[in-house]
C-alpha cells in the first residue's frame, strides 16, 4: 500500500491570448503583482489553427506564455484559474474594446513529465478539481518529447509552442536539483 505525500512544486504557466497587445500587457502586470516575477517569455506566437474564439474575441488573436519563477503547489490550480476568470471579467467591464471576451487567460502548471491546463468546461478526458474547476493533460513529456492526445488542442501540437515548454522543463528541472 502506498502513503500519500506531498507532490513537488510545480512551474506555474499562464496562456494568454487576445487581439490587443494592450490586453496582454494588462493581463501580465496583474499575474506578475499577484503571483510574482516572471521566468520564461514566450512571442506572441500567431492564433491560427481555429476559429473557435473568433465570434467572441474577434481576428487576428496573439497568444503567449509566462512561465513564473516560484514554483507552486499544483493543488493552488482552481483558486488560480478562478483569480484569471476574475481578471477577464474585471478587464471586459473596462470597455475598452468592442469583442464581448478581449482577454482570454488559461493557467496551468508544468511538471516534468506533463502540461496541465485548467478549464471550467467539463470533458470524458477532464478531471474535476474543486469549485466548479477541472483539468486536462493536454501535453505529457515521453521519450525525450513532448507527446500529444487525441483531444490536445491544435495549436498545442506546434513545434514553437512546444520549444518553449520545454525550456520551461529544463527550468523547472534545474530549479528541482538547485532544491
Amino acid at each position: 500500500m502506498g502513503s500519500p505525500q506531498q507532490p513537488a512544486p510545480v512551474l506555474l504557466l499562464v496562456a494568454a491570448f487576445s487581439r490587443h497587445e494592450e490586453a496582454l500587457d494588462w493581463a501580465r502586470g496583474r499575474a506578475t503583482d499577484a503571483w510574482g516575477p516572471i521566468a520564461l517569455e514566450s512571442p506572441r506566437f500567431d492564433f491560427v489553427e481555429t476559429d473557435y474564439y473568433r465570434a467572441s474575441m474577434g481576428s487576428n488573436i496573439k497568444k503567449c506564455f509566462w512561465a513564473f519563477e516560484r514554483l507552486i503547489d499544483s493543488g493552488t490550480l482552481p483558486a488560480l484559474k478562478i483569480v484569471a476568470n476574475q481578471w477577464e471579467a474585471q478587464y471586459a467591464t473596462l470597455g475598452r474594446h468592442a469583442e464581448p471576451r478581449p482577454l482570454n487567460l488559461d493557467p496551468g502548471y508544468l511538471t516534468p513529465a506533463k502540461l496541465v491546463l485548467a478549464t471550467t468546461k467539463d470533458f470524458a478526458h477532464r478531471l474535476y478539481l474543486s469549485d466548479g474547476i477541472y483539468a486536462e493533460i493536454t501535453l505529457s513529456f515521453r521519450h525525450g518529447a513532448w507527446q500529444t492526445s487525441p483531444w490536445t488542442f491544435p495549436d498545442y501540437r506546434r513545434a514553437d509552442y512546444q520549444e518553449f515548454f520545454t525550456a520551461c522543463r529544463l527550468r523547472l528541472l534545474d530549479c528541482n536539483r538547485k532544491g
